[in-house]
């Protein structure tokens, strides 16, 4: 005989439920919870068994895109997949870091979320992620370039000479940059008003249209990564880096800092994802791109394309990330940008 037990209690009657039946509902709740558990363990010991998608939020054809199809392209054997590049320009890259930041917690989605914008963007304007909580840092492997430049033979022969003319002609000086709250648009405005000088920014889906749009005299100067080829044959000129510290492939050009602005300026090619990451999922993407980092192929493309390598790991980038950030929100409200 089944032994009954009171459930709950309804006007003058009882509900009865039999214990059998409570024991059988909650075993299959542990089953189910126990088997999704150890398939999740199982998927994260096989990773990965199928094709990566490495997202890069600018345009094709950039110094950007470049050293992401090569990373790519050179992890491959040591994943054992295939890196698929996805381009996702836009709206001061936001759109490609919201992708990355939205995906699954599964390591398929993985991408580029270490442009300065990443930083500016949530903090002047409603954006679908926050870069320190919905994103894991996976590891860094680069600095990136992130420059005021000119056209060849442009009469600008350094960045003094670009305050001068924005001191002498107000707003007649325009500057493209990949869009609003973009490093090249927070750099080059805060220089800008610290100098007490009107300039008129206009605006870019990326890196790309910019150097087009200075090289076909639609704007004085540009800011953003370049494309190295373009600064070999002089169709383009680098006047000043917007960087934590000097590039070895371009000793002469200086910082920031030499000109006195202290601005904060990190520059870093990462590879990240989606909050939620298992640790186990992060480790064999940290191994495979640090072995890429080392990698005969590699070294020589980014030599080729004038990047400099420098490794990070996930954890001490997170915090790096963290750190930023809040350095951000401080200048920002100093400058009396956001309150």
């Amino acid at each position: 005989m089944y032994r009954s037990v009171y459930l709950c209690k309804g006007g003058n009657h009882m509900r009865r439920a039999r214990t059998p039946s409570i024991c059988i509902g909650v075993l299959l709740v542990v089953f189910f919870v126990l088997s999704q558990h150890a398939w999740s363990q199982q998927a994260d010991s096989d990773y990965p068994t199928r094709p990566i998608t490495l997202i890069v939020p600018q345009p094709p054809g950039g110094g950007t895109d470049l050293v992401y199809r090569l990373i790519a392209k050179e992890a491959e054997k040591y994943l054992g997949q295939p890196i698929v590049t996805l381009n996702k320009p836009g709206a001061s890259f936001t759109i490609g870091i919201a992708a990355i930041a939205s995906s699954k917690p599964d390591g398929y989605t993985i991408g580029y979320a270490g442009h300065p914008g990443m930083f500016v963007a949530p903090l002047v304007e409603k954006v679908p992620y926050h870069p320190v909580k919905d994103l894991r840092q996976i590891m860094q492997f680069g600095l990136i370039n992130i420059s005021v430049t000119v056209k060849g033979d442009s009469p600008f022969k350094n960045f003094k000479d670009i305050i001068e003319f924005a001191r002498q002609n107000p707003k007649k000086l325009s500057y493209g940059s990949a869009g609003v709250g973009s490093f090249g648009h927070l750099g080059l405005s805060q220089m800008a008003r610290r100098e007490k000088v009107q300039i008129t920014h206009i605006p870019f889906k990326g890196s790309p249209e910019t150097q087009a749009a200075l090289i076909g005299g639609h704007i004085l100067v540009g800011t953003g990564d370049f494309n190295y080829p373009l600064l070999e044959s002089g169709q383009i000129r680098l006047l000043l880096l917007i960087a934590e510290s000097r590039s070895p492939y371009y000793p002469d050009v200086p910082i920031m800092k030499d000109l006195g602005y202290d601005i904060p300026a990190p520059t870093f090619f990462n590879i990240a994802g989606p909050k939620g990451l298992s640790d186990n999922v992060v480790k064999k993407l940290d191994d495979a791109f640090s072995k890429t980092m080392k990698d005969p192929a590699f070294i020589k493309g980014m030599k080729e394309l004038r990047f400099t390598m420098f490794y990070r790991n996930g954890k001490d980038l997170d915090s790096y990330v963290a750190a930023n950030f809040d350095a951000f929100a401080k200048l920002l409200k100093e400058e009396g940008l956001i309150k």
